[in-house]
C-alpha cells in the first residue's frame, strides 16, 4: 500500500492554514494554532487516532476564532480525503462510545462522499480556556464539508464541557481510524459499486 500522506493549504484573508496529515504513521503532533484548547484537542485527534499531525495555522482570533476553527476542520478533512485518494479499499464505518469520568461520547462515522453532520450535545456558556466551546460544531461541520463523510456525535451523559469536547475528539479519533483500516482489497466497500462524489 503506498503511504497515505498529504498536505493542503488554504489562504484567505481570514485564515492562513498549512496542514500535513500521515494517516498510517502514529508519529509526533505539531500543532501550531494560537488557541491553545484547540490545540489540545487537534493533538488528541492524531494521538487517538494513530496518526501524524503538522498543522500551521493562523487566523483573525482578534475578531472571532470561529474563522480558524471551522476552516481548520475544513481543510483538515481535505487532507485525509486527499491522503485516502479515493474511498475504496477502507473499512469505511466507523463507530466508538468514549468514556471521560461522568461524560460519555459517541461517534459514528460513514466516510461515504455525502457530507452530513448531526450534533446532539449540550453545552455551556463559559470558555475552555479563551474558546467558546460552541465553536466545536462549526469545527466538525467544516470537517465533514472537507472529507465528505457522514458523522453523527451524540453525548448522552455528560459532567462538564471540557469532558464533552476531549471524549468527543477521542471517540471521533477511534472510529476514524476504524473506517481509513485498508480491506484486503482496493475495492469500494459498496453494494452500489461506488461513492458519491
Amino acid at each position: 500500500m503506498k503511504p497515505r500522506i498529504a498536505t493542503v493549504s488554504r489562504e484567505s484573508k481570514e485564515t492562513q492554514i498549512t496542514l500535513t496529515v500521515n494517516l498510517d504513521e502514529a508519529g509526533e503532533q505539531v500543532i501550531n494554532t494560537p488557541l491553545p484548547f484547540f490545540n489540545h484537542m487537534l493533538n488528541t485527534l492524531g494521538v487517538h487516532g494513530r496518526m501524524t499531525l503538522n498543522i500551521q495555522a493562523q487566523g483573525d482570533v482578534d475578531v472571532d476564532p470561529h474563522h480558524l476553527v471551522e476552516d481548520t476542520g475544513i481543510v483538515l478533512g481535505q487532507a485525509i480525503a486527499k491522503a485516502l485518494g479515493s474511498f475504496g479499499g477502507i473499512q469505511r464505518a466507523g463507530c466508538f462510545a468514549f468514556p471521560m469520568d461522568g461524560t460519555l461520547a459517541i461517534v459514528s462515522l460513514d466516510v461515504c462522499g455525502r457530507p452530513n453532520l448531526v450534533y446532539n450535545l449540550s453545552l455551556g456558556n463559559l470558555p475552555l480556556g479563551t474558546l467558546d466551546p460552541h465553536l466545536f460544531k462549526e469545527f466538525f461541520k467544516g470537517f465533514v464539508d472537507g472529507l465528505r463523510l457522514t458523522l453523527h456525535v451524540h453525548v448522552p451523559c455528560q459532567d462538564n464541557d471540557h469532558h464533552v469536547i476531549e471524549a468527543v475528539f477521542k471517540a471521533l479519533a477511534r472510529s476514524l481510524r476504524q473506517a481509513i483500516t485498508p480491506l484486503d482489497a482496493d475495492v469500494p466497500l459498496s453494494t452500489k459499486g461506488g461513492f458519491d462524489t
